[in-house]
């Protein structure tokens, strides 16, 4: 690596100041720095972190009203990420975006246009407000068969049809590195007088070196969630929310985020976010190089394994076919599709199996087996993800795992040849994934969420076989990657009830079923 620059990293630095010092602790926590464990050898790991886990004492300044080194550093994360204002997050991309829905509709009933492909915590920020959703449709990439995000075009109309909306909620990029440019989208939206809201959870590193997609804020969204620890260096639910303009009300934001995060915020945690924006500070683009060699070994390395390949947008697709011989029917016809976006994550690697032997929780539990851990699958696909902390080893240790099962795992029973794999793969690329909900018009009516629970008396119990043409009474969440493929008050289509069986029958596990065997799903009694 690169020069590393002299920088601060102010309650970083506050921390190691009290543990060196050495006074005796009469507050809280109870652990009082870890003592309590000095004979424990099972709590040595967690007692080096405990010697600076503090609270709100004299030096350490407050999270929910900083003035000292909480404030420096957030000031100093503004100056990294290019917001005006930026707020540490102590429960992950959730709490920031439960409080950017509280703080754009404060008044039950407002309109707020949502992509449906959103995570499970939109969902329930839309009930924390009482707001009325207006789903947009997702841009389908044809070539996977995934969602993206909704096109300028359908926010533009959605904008029109609803011109009291309080603002668009977007997601980008997807779980799978998959988005675009957002600049015109924050020109439809700032035209309409409505603040662009991105959820931005897997792209915290967008923009911070010339490889990889610039950041939402860099297109002009107002406000910005990412999840510091999934693709930089915090520990895991240290986020980040980012602002800039005059559309958010900054100060009903600090408001509703003491409301969502715990009044007793983790200092290891917070130093876990300084110490992020503190690397990036210190080395620049070069704390990418690493990485992004190591995602390129792998890349490299798979040209030599034809029968896995990764997802990809289709003009790159397009001219990496035209240079590489026996290419499938299926990717020579791809300049003839429609992709739903243009830029790809260059450390999202989304693997499938050309030959559709290994269906993406197949492939996933044989990666595991030589002790590659993947992030995700859903049906095809396995996502691998790769950050600035990846190494060369990591891309030769997958690798060699993909030749293992390359040789123990052939073709099934019905013996086809290896030219019949692109065949295979075009069948697959018409199955849309799981994650989708692909069944709606542009954009939908207006979806009232709220708090009232479902009584008992309304909801019956029916196998997912028989569930098609109902009403769900429960959100139905396959996770990863935590995007509710139904919420309560929702249609079941035939397409749904298919995919639910499925993912059943491939082993997906799953959050907010009453059955967690998912046979049967609960729906509202017929009328």
């Amino acid at each position: 690596m690169m020069g590393k620059k002299a920088v601060h990293a102010p309650l970083v630095e506050a921390l190691i100041r009290y543990r060196s010092q050495g006074n005796a602790s009469f507050h809280v926590p109870g652990h009082k720095n870890g003592q309590v464990y000095r004979h424990e050898e099972l709590a040595a790991l967690l007692q080096e972190v405990m010697s600076i886990d503090a609270t709100e004492i004299t030096g350490l300044d407050d999270l929910h009203h900083p003035e000292d080194v909480i404030r420096e550093g957030q000031e100093l994360a503004a100056k990294c990420f290019g917001a005006e204002e930026s707020f540490w997050l102590i429960g992950g991309s959730t709490v920031g975006n439960l409080a950017m829905i509280l703080t754009v509709c404060t008044e039950p009933g407002d309109v707020l246009l949502v992509q449906r492909n959103v995570h499970k915590s939109v969902l329930n920020g839309l009930m924390l407000s009482g707001a009325k959703a207006v789903f947009l449709e997702p841009e389908i990439d044809t070539l996977s068969g995934l969602a993206v995000a909704p096109s300028t075009d359908t926010i533009k109309a959605a904008l029109k049809a609803y011109p009291l909306a309080k603002g668009v909620l977007l997601t980008l990029p997807n779980y799978y590195g998959m988005g675009h440019d957002l600049t015109a989208t924050a020109k439809a939206c700032h035209a309409a007088h409505v603040p662009l809201m991105v959820d931005e959870a897997h792209g915290a590193h967008y923009g911070l070196h010339p490889h990889l997609p610039v950041s939402a804020l860099s297109c002009g969204a107002d406000v910005v969630v990412q999840s510091t620890h999934k693709m930089l260096s915090a520990m895991t639910m240290g986020a980040m929310l980012h602002v800039q303009g005059p559309r958010i009300h900054r100060e009903l934001l600090r408001q509703r985020l003491a409301m969502v995060q715990s009044s007793s915020p983790s200092y290891p945690l917070m130093a876990s976010l300084d110490l992020a924006r503190w690397y990036i500070d210190a080395y620049g683009t070069d704390a990418f190089t690493e990485g992004l060699a190591a995602a390129d070994a792998f890349r490299k390395g798979l040209e030599q394994l034809p029968r896995f390949r990764l997802l990809e947008p289709t003009q790159q697709a397009n001219e990496e076919c035209k240079a590489r011989k026996g290419i499938s029917e299926a990717l020579d016809s791809a300049k003839k599709r429609r992709s739903g976006y243009s830029t790809q994550d260059p450390f999202k690697m989304v693997l499938y199996d050309t030959w559709g032997v290994l269906d993406g929780f197949g492939l996933k539990r044989e990666l595991e087996t030589y002790g590659c851990i993947p992030e995700m699958s859903d049906e095809k696909h396995v996502v691998l993800l790769f950050t600035l902390s990846s190494t060369a080893r990591d891309a030769s240790h997958l690798l060699q795992a993909l030749v293992h099962i390359n040789n123990d795992i052939g073709f099934k029973g019905t013996a086809r040849e290896p030219e019949l794999a692109g065949k295979e793969q075009q069948r697959l690329e018409l199955d849309f994934s799981t994650w989708n909900n692909d069944e709606m018009k542009a954009y939908s009516s207006p979806v009232q969420f709220g708090l009232q629970p479902i009584h008992p008396d309304q909801m019956e119990i029916v196998p997912v076989e028989e569930s098609a043409g109902r009403i769900a009474a429960e959100m139905i969440i396959p996770y990863p990657p935590g995007i509710p493929l139904l919420y309560a008050g929702e249609t079941v289509t035939q397409a749904i009830a298919l995919r639910m069986n499925r993912l059943r029958e491939l082993g997906a596990k799953w959050q907010g079923v009453a059955d967690e065997s998912m046979l049967t799903i609960r729906v509202f009694r017929l009328q």
